[in-house]
């Protein structure tokens, strides 16, 4: 008896800018997948990415209605609801970059509408994916408080919106995720440098149960970081996204003193964004709920929302 055959599912990718030019590469090396084609309303644009990658241009994203089973949505941020929407309606599973949406009211819609047809909304909060960030997560047990840097260069893209919903949402994705607890209190400062929006911004949350959080984000550094430190009851973890690498620390006794080792773990490397996207079709072959859920998406944006909105009340 022959093996089971996999019928491909058909995707698109919808804006092929830096970034949905790797969603576009990556769905073109999958086997499991057919790119049915690219959507960018720059046809240059379109026509190279799609040339590129051996699949179609299109110009216009209704176009690919009733043509594939869903989508990857990397358009300007105040684009995600309206094309997501145009989307959910005609009963196509969506993978929204984040930030999900502009606001937790267009969040909430999506996943009202999404559920009633039964789609799926992933959100690209590709961090989750991250080797060194799944394997952290075996080490968990009480996080108590927890530092973040995410810094990098002005590099002249995603400055439709501030750091804050740029850079800094995904590691408040990030500590939602870990924590797991009601957020109680949180501060924040910010400043324009380069842009008309807050380039760099840092924020301390307090959650109900007990745990601190210090993110700090900026897209006007010399050098690019993106690191997370979390201290808890004797131990302490150091990772870095960036080279997937990571750290244990831990208090042991000796000779009735204490005293802190160190172990680097062994990861295996891979590109989250490939990892991310493999979930993604994974999900919608088994109508299984995504990793990183839309009600995901919207908490983080939530907060990140409440981040701007104080920091801008110091400015």
């Amino acid at each position: 008896m022959k093996g089971h055959f996999q019928v491909k599912i058909k995707v698109a990718v919808i804006g092929v800018g830096y970034l949905g030019e790797h969603h576009a590469r990556i769905y073109s090396s999958m086997s499991n997948i057919e790119l049915a084609g690219v959507v960018d309303i720059n046809k240059e644009r379109a026509d190279d990415v799609a040339s590129k990658y051996s699949t179609k241009a299109f110009y216009e994203y209704r176009k690919l209605f009733g043509n594939v089973q869903a989508v990857s949505i990397a358009v300007p941020t105040i684009l995600h609801y309206p094309v997501a929407l145009d989307f959910i309606r005609h009963n196509i599973d969506v993978l929204i970059e984040k930030p999900v949406t502009t606001s937790v009211e267009e969040a909430d819609s999506l996943i009202k509408e999404a559920k009633e047809r039964g789609v799926l909304i992933q959100v690209g909060h590709v961090e989750r994916f991250n080797t060194a960030f799944i394997t952290m997560q075996r080490y968990l047990h009480i996080p108590r408080f927890i530092e973040t840097h995410r810094l990098g260069p002005y590099v002249g893209r995603g400055i439709d919106v501030d750091v804050i919903l740029d850079l800094m949402i995904h590691d408040i994705d990030i500590i939602l995720s870990i924590v797991k607890s009601d957020l109680v209190d949180l501060r924040a400062v910010g400043v324009p440098v380069l842009t008309n929006h807050i380039d760099i911004a840092n924020a301390r949350l307090e959650f109900a149960n007990g745990c601190t959080a210090n993110i700090t984000a900026s897209r006007v550094s010399r050098d690019r970081i993106r690191k997370i430190r979390i201290f808890q009851p004797d131990t302490y973890i150091s990772l870095d996204y960036g080279q997937q690498s990571m750290g244990i620390y831990k208090r042991v006794i000796e000779n009735n003193r204490p005293r802190i080792i160190g172990e680097d773990i062994k990861l295996e490397k891979e590109e989250p964004l490939s990892a991310e996207l493999e979930a993604f079709v994974e999900s919608v072959r088994k109508r299984s709920v995504p990793v990183v859920s839309c009600e995901d998406g919207r908490e983080a944006l939530s907060v990140a929302i409440k981040i701007r909105e104080d920091a801008e009340r110091r400015l």
